[in-house]
């Protein structure tokens, strides 16, 4: 009877370990949605650019209250204020905008802008994964990330001989990344923090 109460015991231990090593060998994966709009909300460096949707409201007054896209132009349409630059502002530095143009028809009006899609940066990838195209451009996101959000690989991608490259100065710039390297924990610099533009190539 202890003889088989220990084999249980170390039965239990060895799945517990085994559990624990597979998730501190699976690879980081990109934010949710709506993990994503709170990173952008949270970041207020985060910069407005065309075709973003952003929830505008004015406490108290319903008509003002609205979900707005960013047009073409960069501007936001708005009752009473008509037309308003939003592309190249952080959502603070809009609100101040709002606020000071609303301060002519009420008094100290209650603003809140909140990014609820970002769709003005994105990121592509391309090659043998199972659903290239273009992607969001998440704050903070890595090519690890844009690689999880493309659905994994097909049977044919090279992993080793992937590469982002980049347009710095009209010139296209090459980052290396190898895919086992990265989620092994070796040549972690090769996970770098992707910028609007950017194309991830699997081979």
């Amino acid at each position: 009877m202890l003889k088989r109460f220990h084999l249980g015991t170390l039965m239990l231990i060895a799945m517990a370990a085994t559990s624990a090593s597979a998730q501190q060998a699976a690879p980081a994966t990109a934010q949710s949605p709506a993990a994503a709009m709170q990173t952008a909300q949270a970041d207020p460096s985060y910069v407005i650019g065309a075709q973003d949707v952003l929830n505008i409201s004015v406490w108290k007054d319903p008509e003002l209250t609205q979900a707005v896209p960013v047009r073409p132009d960069g501007k936001i349409s708005m009752p009473l204020l008509n037309d308003v630059q939003a592309a190249g502002l952080t959502p603070d530095q809009l609100k101040e905008q709002i606020t000071d143009g609303l301060k002519k028809f009420m008094t100290d009006p209650i603003v809140t802008v909140i990014v609820s899609q970002i769709n003005s940066q994105r990121v592509y990838v391309t090659g043998e994964v199972t659903k290239a195209g273009a992607y969001p451009l998440l704050p903070q996101m890595t090519i690890l990330q844009a690689l999880s959000s493309a659905g994994g690989f097909t049977q044919f991608a090279n992993t080793k001989k992937i590469y982002m490259f980049r347009m710095v100065n009209g010139k296209q710039v090459n980052f290396p990344f190898n895919y086992k390297d990265v989620i092994h924990g070796k040549s972690s610099n090769e996970n770098v923090v992707l910028q609007a533009g950017d194309t991830i190539v699997v081979p």
